[in-house]
């Protein structure tokens, strides 16, 4: 591929520590074809080798499959943190919203914590 091909991942992510707290924003741009798949310019995320490894290994399933109605989560609070996370991940739009109101939603939020920039609070540790 290309320098100047489009990007297969192109994530920015607003996460904000508690409500009226200032944002945090960072990017996330991968293009395919180095071994391996490495960060492109415009990249601000603090380890994008670790938020390409989670964003790979679990953007599918936290981007786009639906919470079931059935799912059991545990009533556990994680904290006021709340993510925005919009671009493009392999060709497909992504708007997606992550916070820690419940043991689904923490989970979840781990599984994609080093996409979130690593700042105070946005790991949802309890």
């Amino acid at each position: 591929m290309t320098a100047g091909a489009d990007p297969d991942v192109d994530l920015t992510v607003r996460l904000t520590e508690a409500p009226g707290a200032p944002a945090h924003e960072f990017r996330l741009v991968v293009r395919r074809g180095t071994v391996p798949d490495t960060a492109a310019t415009g990249s601000t995320v603090p380890d994008p080798a670790a938020a390409i490894a989670a964003v790979e290994r679990f953007g599918e399933e936290a981007f786009f499959t639906p919470r079931r109605a059935d799912m059991l989560c545990t009533q556990q609070y994680g904290g006021p943190q709340v993510a925005v996370v919009t671009g493009m991940f392999h060709g497909r739009p992504v708007n997606s919203h992550f916070s820690l109101t419940d043991g689904c939603e923490i989970a979840r939020w781990r599984s994609l914590a080093p996409l979130f920039g690593g700042t105070p609070g946005s790991t949802g540790q309890v």
